[in-house]
């Protein structure tokens, strides 16, 4: 055993990071090494963050890989995405989301398996229905306040069904293998043009800062999240949360969210305005959904350094230079 598990600084480890090469890993390997552990990155698409090329879908793969470098500890970051949807099937979400989940719990408990914590890397994209989705033009009356413990899971696409089905799987195998597995609920945090639900179409810019107010982080943060995760497991044994900057609203701010945005952001920040003015930005005129990340904050311990206050500091700091 490693000392102090429930320390994130623990002694150095061998980690299995799937999805190496993608945003998350290439940001999320090298914050692991400097830590002193070995990681061994796989992913289909090569990469300077990558050792193993091969998919999760390759369950021998994924066993030798553990077998041969001895893994410790998996982080599983490895998935197709909502943006996956336009050029993959449903089998292929299927097979990689919930049948590649499988092949590595299967193997980090598996006869001979020197692994002892698992993080899953889930998304709160499968907490959002249609109706959530839709907001002001469905008719809510006001932003949904989510938290982890929101049912039911009504996710609107293939990506969050798999997902869910995912994580049930973590729950199943710690349940029936006393596996530590902790799931993090990551916000958005992808470089990507967003989708139009709340996209400022002149501002790419714009629209990711007005999203850290409810439902984003950087990527930064969401490499420290699996950092905490990681040193936690053994401690926590099993348990889910929500990973998004911290939100500066309330749920009495709800009703308001759905109608008039602008007018509660100015209320917490009351020159926020006088910023975008200049930066030629505007807020969402209507917020439908706010993620409360509270529960990572008192049971994990970690809270997200960046949020919209933190850049709105940094941008008028820029300014002023």
């Amino acid at each position: 055993m490693h000392t102090n598990p429930g320390d994130p600084r623990i002694n150095p480890m061998r980690i299995l990071v799937t999805g190496s090469s993608g945003w998350l890993g290439r940001t999320l390997v090298p914050r692991l090494e400097r830590d002193g552990h070995a990681v061994i990155g796989l992913d289909l698409a090569p990469a300077k963050t990558t050792r193993v090329l091969g998919s999760v879908t390759d369950p021998d793969l994924i066993r030798r890989t553990i077998r041969s470098h001895g893994v410790e500890a998996i982080i599983h970051a490895g998935a197709l995405h909502k943006p996956n949807i336009e050029t993959h099937s449903t089998t292929d979400f299927v097979a990689v989301n919930i049948q590649g989940t499988l092949n590595l719990l299967e193997a980090a408990v598996a006869p001979g398996s020197t692994v002892d914590r698992f993080v899953f890397t889930s998304t709160t994209s499968l907490m959002i229905s249609g109706e959530i989705r839709a907001g002001a033009a469905s008719g809510a009356k006001q932003a949904a306040w989510i938290t982890e413990m929101m049912q039911p899971l009504r996710p609107r696409n293939i990506y969050g069904v798999t997902k869910l089905a995912a994580e049930h799987l973590c729950r199943i195998f710690h349940e029936s293998h006393r596996l530590p597995v902790v799931i993090l609920r990551t916000a958005r945090f992808f470089p990507e043009e967003d989708d139009m639900a709340h996209a400022i179409p002149q501002s790419d810019p714009n629209t990711k800062v007005n999203e850290l107010l409810f439902r984003r982080l950087t990527v930064e943060d969401a490499a420290e999240a699996h950092v905490a995760a990681l040193g936690n497991a053994p401690e926590l044994g099993f348990d889910r949360f929500i990973v998004s900057a911290p939100t500066p609203f309330s749920p009495q701010d709800c009703a308001e969210l759905i109608t008039d945005a602008p007018a509660v952001v100015a209320r917490y920040f009351p020159h926020y305005q006088d910023l975008y003015t200049r930066l030629g930005w505007s807020m969402f005129p209507s917020i439908d959904r706010v993620y409360d990340a509270e529960h990572a904050t008192r049971r994990l311990g970690f809270t997200c350094r960046t949020g919209f206050k933190e850049k709105l500091e940094e941008i008028a700091s820029g300014m002023r230079q």
